[in-house]
């Protein structure tokens, strides 16, 4: 089976700042083509800006990280009118990013995200569950 999954923030943001947890592992994955990537421009300057504004990186490094995930990520357009987080409506552009990336996982750690446990045949779940999953025979 083909993975295709869209990387919440979280998971961007943990596996830039751990080397050694699930969602280190998860980005590895997609980095060697286990699986793909998908991510949309919303996700990606979001990302910047949390490095940006609550890690304190420098413009120079924000701009490295985003460019490393744009190396092994298809990027793909939404258009920003999905409304499927009520409790977090800024959540909505990585659902979308799913559908319209023809994701079949969102991984996060987001907890209004996997509340949903899934959106329209896209399974939503934690880097744990997810490595777990890949290294099920």
């Amino acid at each position: 089976m083909q993975y295709i999954v869209v990387f919440d923030t979280n998971i961007l943001l943990s596996a830039l700042l751990s080397t050694n947890g699930n969602p280190f592992r998860c980005l590895a994955l997609a980095k060697i083509g286990q699986v793909e990537s998908v991510t949309c421009q919303e996700i990606l300057d979001e990302f910047a800006e949390k490095l940006l504004v609550k890690f304190k990186f420098s413009q120079e490094m924000a701009q490295a990280a985003v460019e490393e995930v744009s190396r092994f990520s298809r990027l793909i357009e939404i258009s920003g009118t999905l409304k499927a987080v009520l409790d977090d409506p800024d959540d909505d552009m990585v659902v979308e990013c799913a559908v319209m990336g023809n994701a079949t996982h969102v991984v996060t750690g987001d907890k209004h995200l996997l509340s949903l446990t899934s959106y329209q045949d896209i399974a939503i779940l934690k880097a744990a569950e997810f490595v777990t999953l890949l290294s099920s025979p």
